[in-house]
């Protein structure tokens, strides 16, 4: 599939989104919650939970206006929001939209 102009940089958005909360969600998991639970520093989940809460807004946001640019069909969508909710989704998820879509960033 080629992409238009527009369709490329509502792709490139969604990717830079998408690696920042993905990224964001593994710094809470394994980082930020062993420092809470195993260390006793609760302040690092405060501030890596809030900024990941922000980054997973964005991303939600995000998902429905790139999959209208990008013609997604339901199950793109829905694997789309799934990805955020698991580790490394958003990095398996950017994966396969760029062999699905050849999408090229």
């Amino acid at each position: 599939m080629n992409l238009t102009t527009e369709q490329a940089t509502w792709a490139k958005r969604f990717k830079w989104i998408s690696l920042i909360e993905g990224i964001s969600f593994l710094v809470l998991l394994f980082i930020a919650m062993p420092l809470k639970y195993v260390f006793d520093q609760p302040l690092a989940v405060t501030y890596v939970g809030w900024a990941h809460g922000l980054l997973f807004i964005i991303y939600i946001y995000m998902v429905f206006p790139t999959a209208s640019k990008l013609k997604w069909n339901f199950s793109r969508t829905f694997f789309a929001l799934l990805a955020s909710i698991l580790p490394f989704g958003p990095f398996i998820f950017d994966r396969n939209l760029k062999k699905s879509q050849h999408v090229e960033f």
